[in-house]
Protein backbone atom coordinates (compact mmCIF):
# COMPACT_ATOMS: atom_id res chain seq x y z
CA UNK A 1 0.00 0.00 0.00
CA UNK A 2 1.37 3.57 -0.84
CA UNK A 3 2.83 5.31 2.09
CA UNK A 4 1.17 8.72 1.84
CA UNK A 5 -1.49 9.42 -0.60
CA UNK A 6 -2.62 12.73 -1.09
CA UNK A 7 -5.92 14.30 -3.09
CA UNK A 8 -5.11 17.69 -4.38
CA UNK A 9 -8.33 19.78 -5.83
CA UNK A 10 -7.00 22.13 -8.44
CA UNK A 11 -8.96 24.92 -9.92
CA UNK A 12 -6.71 26.31 -12.59
CA UNK A 13 -4.86 28.24 -10.51
CA UNK A 14 -1.32 28.11 -9.18
CA UNK A 15 -0.97 25.02 -6.86
CA UNK A 16 -0.58 25.93 -3.17
CA UNK A 17 3.33 25.40 -1.73
CA UNK A 18 1.89 22.08 -0.29
CA UNK A 19 0.38 21.21 -2.96
CA UNK A 20 2.87 21.25 -5.09
CA UNK A 21 5.39 19.69 -2.54
CA UNK A 22 2.90 16.48 -2.54
CA UNK A 23 3.29 16.31 -5.97
CA UNK A 24 6.73 16.73 -6.35
CA UNK A 25 7.36 13.78 -4.01
CA UNK A 26 5.07 11.93 -6.01
CA UNK A 27 5.76 7.89 -7.02
CA UNK A 28 2.18 7.42 -8.62
CA UNK A 29 0.01 10.46 -9.95
CA UNK A 30 -3.66 10.04 -10.92
CA UNK A 31 -5.71 12.51 -12.61
CA UNK A 32 -7.63 13.85 -15.47
CA UNK A 33 -5.97 14.52 -19.08
CA UNK A 34 -5.77 18.36 -18.79
CA UNK A 35 -3.91 17.52 -15.04
CA UNK A 36 -1.72 15.51 -16.12
CA UNK A 37 -0.89 17.51 -19.17
CA UNK A 38 -1.00 21.05 -17.56
CA UNK A 39 1.00 20.44 -14.20
CA UNK A 40 4.42 20.05 -13.37
CA UNK A 41 4.88 16.24 -12.26
CA UNK A 42 8.30 14.25 -11.03
CA UNK A 43 9.21 12.57 -14.05
CA UNK A 44 9.88 9.15 -12.52
CA UNK A 45 6.36 8.98 -11.81
CA UNK A 46 3.78 6.16 -12.87
CA UNK A 47 0.90 8.34 -14.37
CA UNK A 48 -2.98 7.18 -14.00
CA UNK A 49 -5.20 8.47 -16.18
CA UNK A 50 -8.44 8.90 -13.72
CA UNK A 51 -11.36 7.76 -15.48
CA UNK A 52 -12.62 4.67 -12.97
CA UNK A 53 -11.72 6.00 -9.54
CA UNK A 54 -11.97 2.60 -8.14
CA UNK A 55 -9.17 1.05 -10.70
CA UNK A 56 -7.01 3.98 -9.06
CA UNK A 57 -7.96 3.21 -5.47
CA UNK A 58 -6.89 -0.51 -6.57
CA UNK A 59 -3.61 0.27 -7.79
CA UNK A 60 -2.46 2.93 -4.73
CA UNK A 61 -3.65 -0.36 -2.51
CA UNK A 62 -0.73 -2.51 -4.67
CA UNK A 63 1.44 0.89 -5.15
CA UNK A 64 4.97 0.64 -3.04
CA UNK A 65 5.64 4.70 -2.83
CA UNK A 66 3.63 7.81 -2.56
CA UNK A 67 0.49 8.71 -4.85
CA UNK A 68 -0.94 11.54 -5.40
CA UNK A 69 -4.69 12.22 -6.92
CA UNK A 70 -5.72 15.56 -8.62
CA UNK A 71 -9.03 16.14 -9.41
CA UNK A 72 -11.15 19.69 -10.14
CA UNK A 73 -12.09 21.69 -7.60
CA UNK A 74 -12.90 20.41 -3.87
CA UNK A 75 -12.45 16.70 -4.45
CA UNK A 76 -15.08 16.16 -1.28
CA UNK A 77 -18.03 17.51 -3.00
CA UNK A 78 -19.54 14.64 -5.14
CA UNK A 79 -15.64 14.15 -6.47
CA UNK A 80 -13.06 11.33 -5.74
CA UNK A 81 -12.82 11.45 -1.51
CA UNK A 82 -15.84 9.09 -1.13
CA UNK A 83 -14.93 6.72 -3.14
CA UNK A 84 -11.24 6.48 -1.72
CA UNK A 85 -12.62 6.18 1.42
CA UNK A 86 -14.64 3.21 1.19
CA UNK A 87 -13.56 0.90 4.53
CA UNK A 88 -12.19 -1.95 1.57
CA UNK A 89 -9.34 0.19 0.39
CA UNK A 90 -8.18 0.90 4.08
CA UNK A 91 -6.52 4.29 2.46
CA UNK A 92 -5.64 7.71 4.56
CA UNK A 93 -6.05 10.20 3.27
CA UNK A 94 -4.55 14.43 3.15
CA UNK A 95 -6.89 16.32 1.37
CA UNK A 96 -6.00 19.69 -0.48
CA UNK A 97 -8.88 21.06 -1.61
CA UNK A 98 -9.40 23.95 -3.94
CA UNK A 99 -12.31 26.03 -5.00
CA UNK A 100 -15.06 23.62 -5.91
CA UNK A 101 -16.84 24.37 -9.40
CA UNK A 102 -19.94 25.07 -8.08
CA UNK A 103 -18.34 27.87 -6.36
CA UNK A 104 -16.81 29.08 -8.66
CA UNK A 105 -19.93 28.89 -11.22
CA UNK A 106 -22.07 31.42 -8.86
CA UNK A 107 -18.83 33.64 -8.54
CA UNK A 108 -18.58 34.08 -12.20
CA UNK A 109 -22.45 34.46 -12.40
CA UNK A 110 -22.60 36.65 -9.29
CA UNK A 111 -24.80 34.80 -7.38
CA UNK A 112 -25.42 34.12 -3.76
CA UNK A 113 -25.77 29.98 -4.02
CA UNK A 114 -26.14 28.94 -0.05
CA UNK A 115 -30.26 28.74 -1.27
CA UNK A 116 -29.36 26.70 -4.27
CA UNK A 117 -29.91 22.64 -4.58
CA UNK A 118 -27.20 21.03 -6.14
CA UNK A 119 -27.52 17.65 -8.35
CA UNK A 120 -24.90 15.67 -10.11
CA UNK A 121 -25.57 13.87 -13.00
CA UNK A 122 -22.75 11.86 -13.03
CA UNK A 123 -23.61 8.26 -12.79
CA UNK A 124 -27.30 9.15 -11.44
CA UNK A 125 -29.38 10.16 -14.86
CA UNK A 126 -30.46 12.75 -16.01
CA UNK A 127 -33.90 12.89 -15.21
CA UNK A 128 -34.03 12.96 -11.64
CA UNK A 129 -31.51 16.00 -11.95
CA UNK A 130 -34.35 17.59 -14.46
CA UNK A 131 -37.31 17.03 -11.68
CA UNK A 132 -35.05 18.82 -9.26
CA UNK A 133 -34.58 21.61 -11.95
CA UNK A 134 -38.84 21.73 -12.13
CA UNK A 135 -39.26 21.90 -8.54
CA UNK A 136 -36.79 24.38 -7.19
CA UNK A 137 -36.15 28.15 -8.19
CA UNK A 138 -32.05 27.51 -8.18
CA UNK A 139 -30.09 24.69 -9.08
CA UNK A 140 -26.36 24.47 -9.92
CA UNK A 141 -26.09 20.67 -12.17
CA UNK A 142 -22.40 19.13 -12.22
CA UNK A 143 -23.15 17.47 -15.87
CA UNK A 144 -21.54 14.57 -17.13
CA UNK A 145 -21.11 12.94 -20.93
CA UNK A 146 -24.23 12.25 -22.28
CA UNK A 147 -26.40 13.85 -19.56
CA UNK A 148 -25.08 17.61 -20.39
CA UNK A 149 -26.71 21.06 -20.93
CA UNK A 150 -28.66 20.10 -23.84
CA UNK A 151 -29.97 16.91 -23.02
CA UNK A 152 -30.96 19.02 -19.67
CA UNK A 153 -32.78 21.37 -21.56
CA UNK A 154 -34.84 19.22 -23.44
CA UNK A 155 -35.94 17.27 -20.69
CA UNK A 156 -37.30 20.43 -19.51
CA UNK A 157 -38.70 21.56 -22.74
CA UNK A 158 -42.21 22.33 -21.32
CA UNK A 159 -40.80 24.95 -18.57
CA UNK A 160 -38.68 28.15 -19.24
CA UNK A 161 -35.90 28.22 -17.47
CA UNK A 162 -32.87 30.13 -18.25
CA UNK A 163 -29.43 28.53 -17.83
CA UNK A 164 -26.65 29.37 -16.62
CA UNK A 165 -23.70 27.57 -18.25
CA UNK A 166 -20.27 27.69 -16.98
CA UNK A 167 -17.66 25.71 -19.53
CA UNK A 168 -13.89 25.17 -18.28
CA UNK A 169 -13.60 27.09 -15.48
CA UNK A 170 -10.63 27.59 -14.27
CA UNK A 171 -9.00 26.69 -17.76
CA UNK A 172 -7.87 29.55 -20.25
CA UNK A 173 -11.34 28.28 -22.34
CA UNK A 174 -13.26 29.42 -19.70
CA UNK A 175 -16.67 30.73 -20.72
CA UNK A 176 -19.87 31.45 -19.40
CA UNK A 177 -23.03 31.81 -21.41
CA UNK A 178 -26.63 32.64 -20.68
CA UNK A 179 -29.63 31.21 -22.12
CA UNK A 180 -32.69 30.79 -21.96
CA UNK A 181 -34.02 26.74 -21.90
CA UNK A 182 -35.18 26.34 -25.48
CA UNK A 183 -31.90 27.84 -27.18
CA UNK A 184 -29.48 25.97 -25.07
CA UNK A 185 -30.04 22.64 -27.61
CA UNK A 186 -28.61 24.79 -30.56
CA UNK A 187 -25.35 24.79 -29.61
CA UNK A 188 -22.33 22.42 -28.79
CA UNK A 189 -21.00 22.67 -24.99
CA UNK A 190 -17.43 21.33 -23.65
CA UNK A 191 -16.88 19.47 -21.03
CA UNK A 192 -16.46 19.75 -18.45
CA UNK A 193 -19.15 22.11 -17.50
CA UNK A 194 -21.80 23.30 -14.62
CA UNK A 195 -25.18 24.85 -15.34
CA UNK A 196 -26.87 26.87 -12.58
CA UNK A 197 -30.67 26.46 -13.90
CA UNK A 198 -32.83 29.48 -12.53
CA UNK A 199 -36.66 29.25 -12.90
CA UNK A 200 -39.48 31.65 -12.02
CA UNK A 201 -38.36 34.89 -12.76
CA UNK A 202 -35.39 36.24 -11.54
CA UNK A 203 -34.40 35.75 -7.89
CA UNK A 204 -35.28 38.12 -5.18
CA UNK A 205 -32.45 40.33 -4.00
CA UNK A 206 -33.98 41.47 -1.13
CA UNK A 207 -34.70 37.93 0.04
CA UNK A 208 -33.23 37.45 3.66
CA UNK A 209 -30.74 35.43 4.50
CA UNK A 210 -31.43 31.63 5.27
CA UNK A 211 -29.73 29.89 7.64
CA UNK A 212 -29.56 26.10 6.33
CA UNK A 213 -27.91 25.55 2.78
CA UNK A 214 -30.96 24.52 -0.29
CA UNK A 215 -33.07 26.39 1.61
CA UNK A 216 -36.00 24.33 2.39
CA UNK A 217 -39.40 24.55 1.52
CA UNK A 218 -40.02 24.46 5.29
CA UNK A 219 -37.86 27.35 6.12
CA UNK A 220 -39.15 29.37 9.54
CA UNK A 221 -42.06 31.36 9.17
CA UNK A 222 -43.74 29.03 6.58
CA UNK A 223 -46.70 27.65 7.33
CA UNK A 224 -46.11 23.94 9.50
CA UNK A 225 -47.10 21.31 8.43
CA UNK A 226 -49.05 19.13 5.80
CA UNK A 227 -52.63 18.93 5.12
CA UNK A 228 -53.95 21.63 6.76
CA UNK A 229 -57.53 22.90 7.11
CA UNK A 230 -59.55 23.75 3.90
CA UNK A 231 -58.78 27.96 4.30
CA UNK A 232 -60.93 30.49 2.63
CA UNK A 233 -58.38 29.81 -0.76
CA UNK A 234 -59.47 26.29 -0.95
CA UNK A 235 -63.18 26.92 0.45
CA UNK A 236 -64.83 24.36 2.23
CA UNK A 237 -65.09 20.30 2.44
CA UNK A 238 -68.21 19.10 0.55
CA UNK A 239 -69.61 15.67 0.85
CA UNK A 240 -67.73 14.58 -1.57
CA UNK A 241 -69.78 14.28 -4.46
CA UNK A 242 -67.81 16.20 -6.56
CA UNK A 243 -64.42 13.74 -6.75
CA UNK A 244 -62.21 17.02 -7.60
CA UNK A 245 -63.44 18.53 -4.04
CA UNK A 246 -61.57 19.39 -1.52
CA UNK A 247 -60.63 16.29 0.76
CA UNK A 248 -60.99 16.26 4.62
CA UNK A 249 -57.59 17.23 6.36
CA UNK A 250 -57.13 13.81 7.71
CA UNK A 251 -57.67 12.08 4.89
CA UNK A 252 -54.85 14.43 2.69
CA UNK A 253 -52.74 13.16 5.08
CA UNK A 254 -52.96 9.89 4.02
CA UNK A 255 -52.60 10.47 0.53
CA UNK A 256 -49.77 12.36 1.29
CA UNK A 257 -48.34 9.91 3.25
CA UNK A 258 -49.14 6.59 0.42
CA UNK A 259 -47.56 9.48 -2.13
CA UNK A 260 -44.23 9.95 -0.39
CA UNK A 261 -42.91 13.15 -1.69
CA UNK A 262 -39.65 13.18 -2.48
CA UNK A 263 -36.76 15.78 -3.78
CA UNK A 264 -35.88 13.32 -6.95
CA UNK A 265 -39.64 12.94 -8.34
CA UNK A 266 -41.91 13.72 -10.91
CA UNK A 267 -45.88 13.62 -9.38
CA UNK A 268 -48.66 13.92 -11.06
CA UNK A 269 -52.06 15.26 -9.66
CA UNK A 270 -55.17 14.46 -12.19
CA UNK A 271 -58.32 15.77 -11.42
CA UNK A 272 -56.43 18.42 -9.02
CA UNK A 273 -59.29 20.47 -8.33
CA UNK A 274 -58.56 22.70 -5.22
CA UNK A 275 -54.32 21.76 -5.70
CA UNK A 276 -53.77 21.29 -2.24
CA UNK A 277 -52.85 18.25 -2.34
CA UNK A 278 -50.57 19.06 -5.45
CA UNK A 279 -49.34 21.90 -3.11
CA UNK A 280 -48.20 20.12 -0.24
CA UNK A 281 -46.45 17.55 -2.31
CA UNK A 282 -44.29 20.89 -4.05
CA UNK A 283 -43.36 21.59 -0.29
CA UNK A 284 -41.98 18.36 0.03
CA UNK A 285 -39.65 19.16 -2.33
CA UNK A 286 -41.16 17.22 -5.41
CA UNK A 287 -41.71 18.87 -8.66
CA UNK A 288 -45.63 18.60 -9.71
CA UNK A 289 -47.97 18.56 -12.29
CA UNK A 290 -51.38 19.45 -11.40
CA UNK A 291 -54.26 18.36 -14.41
CA UNK A 292 -57.23 19.74 -14.37
CA UNK A 293 -60.62 20.67 -16.96
CA UNK A 294 -61.15 23.70 -15.12
CA UNK A 295 -59.39 26.59 -15.54
CA UNK A 296 -60.41 28.71 -12.66
CA UNK A 297 -58.98 25.74 -10.79
CA UNK A 298 -56.03 25.94 -12.72
CA UNK A 299 -55.93 29.73 -11.79
CA UNK A 300 -56.64 28.77 -7.96
CA UNK A 301 -53.41 26.48 -8.03
CA UNK A 302 -51.40 29.25 -9.58
CA UNK A 303 -52.20 31.28 -6.46
CA UNK A 304 -51.93 28.70 -3.94
CA UNK A 305 -48.65 27.70 -4.93
CA UNK A 306 -47.03 31.97 -4.86
CA UNK A 307 -48.60 31.42 -1.52
CA UNK A 308 -46.56 28.83 -0.57
CA UNK A 309 -43.67 29.75 -2.77
CA UNK A 310 -43.39 26.63 -4.48
CA UNK A 311 -43.15 25.91 -8.37
CA UNK A 312 -46.44 23.90 -9.15
CA UNK A 313 -47.13 23.36 -13.37
CA UNK A 314 -50.48 23.26 -13.95
CA UNK A 315 -51.71 22.21 -17.14
CA UNK A 316 -55.57 22.97 -17.97
CA UNK A 317 -56.92 19.82 -20.20
CA UNK A 318 -59.53 17.15 -19.76
CA UNK A 319 -58.03 13.76 -19.12
CA UNK A 320 -56.93 11.17 -20.55
CA UNK A 321 -55.97 13.38 -23.82
CA UNK A 322 -54.11 15.75 -22.39
CA UNK A 323 -52.17 13.49 -19.95
CA UNK A 324 -50.32 12.65 -23.65
CA UNK A 325 -47.43 15.23 -23.74
CA UNK A 326 -46.84 15.10 -20.31
CA UNK A 327 -42.86 14.12 -19.23
CA UNK A 328 -43.10 10.62 -17.59
CA UNK A 329 -43.72 10.55 -13.83
CA UNK A 330 -42.64 8.71 -10.69
CA UNK A 331 -46.01 9.22 -8.74
CA UNK A 332 -49.35 9.72 -9.96
CA UNK A 333 -52.69 10.88 -7.78
CA UNK A 334 -55.46 10.28 -9.71
CA UNK A 335 -59.35 11.08 -9.32
CA UNK A 336 -61.44 10.22 -12.55
CA UNK A 337 -62.73 7.35 -14.53
CA UNK A 338 -61.25 3.67 -14.94
CA UNK A 339 -59.97 5.12 -18.32
CA UNK A 340 -58.18 7.99 -16.53
CA UNK A 341 -56.45 5.36 -14.30
CA UNK A 342 -55.85 2.94 -16.78
CA UNK A 343 -53.73 5.79 -18.92
CA UNK A 344 -51.65 6.72 -16.31
CA UNK A 345 -51.20 2.90 -15.60
CA UNK A 346 -49.58 3.05 -19.03
CA UNK A 347 -46.96 5.50 -17.88
CA UNK A 348 -45.67 3.01 -15.48
CA UNK A 349 -45.08 5.24 -12.56
CA UNK A 350 -43.54 3.69 -9.49
CA UNK A 351 -46.80 4.11 -7.05
CA UNK A 352 -50.01 5.08 -7.97
CA UNK A 353 -52.50 6.54 -5.79
CA UNK A 354 -56.86 6.61 -6.62
CA UNK A 355 -59.66 8.35 -5.19
CA UNK A 356 -62.62 6.31 -6.15
CA UNK A 357 -65.76 7.16 -5.33
CA UNK A 358 -67.95 3.93 -4.51
CA UNK A 359 -67.35 0.58 -4.50
CA UNK A 360 -67.81 -0.21 -8.20
CA UNK A 361 -65.12 1.89 -8.48
CA UNK A 362 -62.79 0.54 -5.88
CA UNK A 363 -63.19 -3.05 -7.72
CA UNK A 364 -62.37 -1.86 -10.91
CA UNK A 365 -59.23 0.34 -9.98
CA UNK A 366 -57.79 -2.17 -7.73
CA UNK A 367 -58.46 -4.95 -11.13
CA UNK A 368 -56.82 -2.55 -13.23
CA UNK A 369 -53.78 -1.94 -10.68
CA UNK A 370 -53.57 -5.70 -10.48
CA UNK A 371 -53.65 -6.66 -14.33
CA UNK A 372 -50.82 -4.47 -15.07
CA UNK A 373 -48.57 -5.96 -12.07
CA UNK A 374 -48.79 -3.46 -9.08
CA UNK A 375 -49.94 -4.57 -5.36
CA UNK A 376 -52.72 -3.18 -4.24
CA UNK A 377 -53.86 -1.89 -0.41
CA UNK A 378 -56.75 0.27 0.69
CA UNK A 379 -58.46 2.03 3.17
CA UNK A 380 -62.30 3.53 3.85
CA UNK A 381 -61.57 7.04 5.75
CA UNK A 382 -64.27 7.87 8.05
CA UNK A 383 -63.00 11.63 9.35
CA UNK A 384 -65.04 13.42 11.67
CA UNK A 385 -64.06 16.59 13.12
CA UNK A 386 -64.05 17.28 16.57
CA UNK A 387 -66.11 20.15 16.25
CA UNK A 388 -68.93 18.23 14.55
CA UNK A 389 -68.88 15.66 17.28
CA UNK A 390 -69.10 18.09 20.05
CA UNK A 391 -70.09 21.04 18.90
CA UNK A 392 -73.60 23.06 20.52
CA UNK A 393 -76.65 21.57 20.03
CA UNK A 394 -78.11 22.72 16.39
CA UNK A 395 -74.67 24.22 15.68
CA UNK A 396 -72.30 21.01 14.99
CA UNK A 397 -70.79 20.87 11.23
CA UNK A 398 -71.85 17.94 9.06
CA UNK A 399 -69.26 15.16 8.49
CA UNK A 400 -67.92 14.54 5.23
CA UNK A 401 -68.75 11.32 3.62
CA UNK A 402 -66.34 8.42 3.91
CA UNK A 403 -63.77 8.17 1.40
CA UNK A 404 -62.01 5.21 -0.42
CA UNK A 405 -58.22 5.49 -0.90
CA UNK A 406 -56.63 2.97 -3.16
CA UNK A 407 -52.27 2.71 -3.65
CA UNK A 408 -50.90 0.40 -6.25
CA UNK A 409 -47.12 -0.29 -5.98
CA UNK A 410 -45.24 -1.25 -9.11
Amino acid sequence: MADRVTVIGWDGSPLTRSAQAALDAATLVAGGSSQLRDLRLPPGAERMALGSVTLVARRIVDHRGTAVVVAEGDPGFFGVVRTLRKPEYGLELEVLPAVSSVAAAFARAGMAWDDAQVVSTHGRGLRRAANVCRAYPKVAVLTAPGAGPSELALMLRDVHRTFVICEALGSPDENITVLTSDRVPDHLWRDPNVVIVIGGGRPDPDAPSGWLAGRPLDFPGAERGWAAEAGAAEGPADDGADPRAELPAAVRALVLARIGPRSCDLHWDVGAGSGSLAVDAARAGAAVLAVDQDPDACARIDVSARRYGVHVRTVHGTAPAVLADLPEPDVVLVRGAADVLRACLGRRPERVVALPRTLEQVEAARRALADVGYSVDGALLDSSPLASLVGPPGRAGRSPAPVFVLWGDR
